[in-house]
């Protein structure tokens, strides 16, 4: 085995791939191995034989595809956060069934997940690579939870209740801008469950690939007291109505002289295809001034830092999650560097502030 030196071993970053494809499993192993702050410590193709290796290597991250053989990747996530958690990394499909089955490994406490290639992705390798390596870095000071209580699944085939279509929202009222990343799918859950039927429309940039939010949209309105859709461009906020932006465009919103209406443009070509928080942030800052309420959730980047500052400066009050309650920290702990928030608090507290603020 090769050896390092202590302050080697203390900063690499030991990754185990499970992954019942070879050629995935080739894949990542190089592109691991190439990065010099990694190691990919083992391969294994399914969670069977993976169970000794992951006693032996003790790794820091694990990449876990999700459909293989004689154990699937849920069900081997749900035994490993209860029994050892560490970092893991789902590897899913970019299909409704697959963003499912992703947002099911996120409630079981997995940090993040990454796309399957195209099999004619060649061109697009280091593409990939970035993002790999990005995602292991982040999962590698990631925050992880031991799973300690069951974690029923959502039947995504049920009707979501039946919810009053509630009054278009007014230039005297709030509009509520929440920002996220990492970790930050569990952390919209657990805000909007706290939030009543009547709450401020609330519009949500969450770092994800398309196919992922329109699940997460449709996930979110079966669990919780508001509406919760895909934003369209040109609908006009209303109160009781959450409002989450395609992964692919950037979602902002207009003043109009009743009120306020939402924005779509698609963001094809950017380097960074995921929606931007600091654009939502800016268009509220302009459009609602000091009725804007930002909140900066668990996240990795900086993305928002700028935008909250924009919002602060307009007038607007700004939440930022705190360190303690956050899977990452880097996107709320930007915006107070940047002096973009008036408060931090832990995330079972957001609602109740933020209520508080609409009642002011």
């Amino acid at each position: 085995m090769t050896e390092f030196s202590s302050k080697e071993r203390y900063t690499m970053i030991r990754v185990l791939v499970i992954d019942d494809s070879a050629t995935m499993r080739i894949l990542l192993k190089k592109l691991i191995d190439k990065n010099e702050h990694m190691e990919c410590v083992g391969v294994a193709p399914n969670p069977v034989a993976a169970q000794e290796l992951l006693r032996e290597t003790r790794p820091d991250v694990i990449t876990l595809d999700i459909e293989m053989p004689k154990m699937n990747g849920l069900d081997f996530l749900d035994r490993i956060m209860r029994l050892m958690p560490v970092a893991v990394i789902m590897i899913s499909t970019l299909t409704e069934a697959g963003s499912e089955s992703a947002l099911r490994a996120l409630e079981l406490g997995a940090i993040d997940f990454i796309a399957k290639p195209k099999l004619d992705f060649a061109e697009g390798v280091q593409a990939y690579a970035e993002e790999i390596y990005r995602k292991i870095e982040t999962a590698g000071r990631a925050k992880v939870k031991k799973l300690t209580r069951d974690v029923p699944p959502v039947r995504m085939d049920a009707e979501p209740p039946a919810k009053p279509l509630l009054a278009e929202a007014g230039k005297d009222g709030r509009v509520v801008a929440v920002g996220a990343s990492t970790g930050g799918t569990e952390a919209v859950k657990e805000l909007l469950l706290s939030l009543p039927a009547d709450c401020p429309p609330l519009l949500i940039a969450q770092h994800m690939p398309e196919p992922f939010m329109r699940s997460l949209a449709k996930r979110l309105d079966l669990l919780c007291a508001m509406r919760v859709k895909m934003a369209e461009d040109g609908e006009t906020l209303r109160r009781g109505c959450v409002y989450i932006a395609p992964g692919h465009s950037n979602l902002t919103i207009d003043a109009t002289a009743a009120g306020y209406v939402c924005r779509i443009v698609r963001n094809a070509g950017e380097a960074q295809s995921d929606s931007s928080v600091d654009e939502l942030f800016r268009s509220v800052a302009a459009a609602a001034g000091a009725r804007g309420v930002g909140i900066v959730l668990t996240g990795s980047g900086s993305d928002g830092a700028a935008g909250a500052r924009a919002m602060m400066a307009a007038g607007a009050f700004n939440i930022a999650q705190d360190a303690e309650t956050s899977v990452v920290y880097s996107m709320p702990d930007a915006a107070i560097a940047a002096c973009g928030i008036n408060e931090v608090l832990p995330l079972e507290k957001i609602a109740g502030k933020l209520m508080e603020l609409d009642g002011a």
